[in-house]
């Protein structure tokens, strides 16, 4: 498996604060995907996966008109 440094983004939904909570996590997992999405297996949400040019992975993620964000790298 697989070890990963997570990193998970709540922003907050009032205008005008840029203030968030932040989290970090390591994961080991062969399927990521799956582990960010199984975050949600009971709720409606979209998300947009972005891989940056060093590997890192970048999910942005909408639930419940809440934004957040994993930033997920591989150690």
């Amino acid at each position: 498996m697989k070890k990963y440094e997570v990193v998970w983004e709540i922003f907050n939904p009032c205008e005008g604060n840029q203030m968030r909570d932040v989290f970090f996590d390591e994961v080991e997992t062969d399927d990521i995907d799956g582990y960010v999405k199984g975050k949600y297996k009971d709720k409606n949400f979209e998300y947009d996966k972005t891989q940056r040019p060093d590997g890192t992975l970048i999910y942005d993620i909408v639930s419940a008109g809440m934004k957040q964000r994993y930033t997920v790298s591989e150690i």
